[in-house]
């Protein structure tokens, strides 16, 4: 940052008297090992779009900016769950008199071990009731519910601005606590701070554009009855957790259902089984996976969260009447 400083300070003299009057909006995303890097990578890439694209008009207007901090526990170096490391700060050494403008949660894998950590948990408990928005990163929602917020309150803190966006906010601040898409909230923030222009270009230049591929299309298409938003939750769960082990309870924990109940509600509203559809999930991802990358097939199904090749060719000969290879030299030779 000292760096970064000295080389504005000998360039143009006036820009950086600006940029020290433009108002800051102060970002948290709170990580812990073995925490889900994609959607976490997503919402910083969100906000750090949002400053570039406004940097010189908001550095004349005087607008807010967002400065984005990484956090954990100790600080330090911390692992994702894809073995990709970053570098946090410690969540003391992050305090605003104001408190943070927004707060993302992560989820993951590792929010087992990390809510039994009572300095992060302890610090969520003084810090989320001081913050504008609170935002879990899929399973973050447990964390908080370690910290002491659970489900209830009515009025969203800010969903009249933003409609068709809900968040987790703290029952003290009497918000709501409905558990949407954290990348919706993280663009509603931009849509609201810079304009609907900004939040459509980052829209299209960083999130993932929906790919409706073969089995789970299928799926959803021929589902028997109308789908309930607890199983839709569960659906969205599982697609985006389809590349690591699955216990059927977290599937029902993300329901709000026993998981007796849970399985009985999924096979009548989608006509499969939990474990059928996350099945498909997985062809879904090593079909994509075949086709737009070169990587050899036993690792597709690692990655996929699959055991291996043998698996995922029996799949494939199952599904597919074809093997893995074949698959991706047909859709290649299309494609060309």
């Amino acid at each position: 940052m000292e760096c970064f400083e000295a080389v504005h300070n000998n360039s143009v003299e006036q820009r950086p008297l600006l940029r020290d009057v433009r108002p800051v909006r102060n970002i948290g995303i709170v990580l812990f090992s073995g925490f889900a890097l994609p959607e976490a990578a997503t919402v910083l890439e969100i906000f750090q779009s949002a400053n570039a694209l406004t940097d010189e008009e908001s550095a004349v207007s005087g607008q807010m900016r967002y400065k984005v901090s990484l956090l954990s526990a100790a600080g330090g170096r911390v692992d994702s769950s894809s073995s990709v490391f970053v570098w946090t700060e410690g969540v003391e050494a992050r305090r605003y008199a104001d408190g943070f403008h927004a707060l993302f949660i992560g989820g993951g894998g590792g929010v087992r071990n990390a809510v039994r950590d009572e300095r992060l948990t302890d610090w969520l408990r003084r810090e989320c009731p001081r913050s504008g928005l609170v935002v879990p990163l899929g399973e973050g929602r447990w964390l908080l519910e370690a910290a002491g917020f659970g489900r209830g309150g009515s009025a969203p803190s800010w969903g009249a601005r933003a409609p068709k966006t809900s968040q987790y906010s703290p029952p003290e601040l009497g918000a709501s606590t409905e558990y949407a898409s954290p990348l919706q909230s993280a663009l509603a923030l931009v849509q609201e701070d810079f304009g609907v222009e900004v939040a459509r270009q980052i829209t299209e230049h960083v999130l993932p554009r929906p790919q409706q591929t073969r089995f789970t299309a299928t799926v959803r298409e021929n589902a028997p009855t109308y789908v309930s938003e607890k199983i839709q939750a569960s659906i969205k769960w599982l697609e985006a957790n389809g590349d690591r082990p699955i216990a059927i309870e977290e599937a029902a924990q993300v329901a709000a259902m026993s998981e007796r109940n849970f399985l009985r509600r999924f096979k009548i509203e989608m006509g499969v089984t939990p474990s059928e559809y996350l099945s498909y999930v997985r062809l879904d991802m090593c079909c994509r996976l075949l086709v737009e990358t070169d990587l050899p097939v036993d690792k597709i199904a690692r990655r996929c969260g699959l055991g291996g090749g043998g698996w995922l060719s029996k799949l494939f000969r199952k599904h597919l009447s074809t093997t893995p290879t074949e698959y991706r030299a047909s859709k290649r030779t299309i494609s060309v």
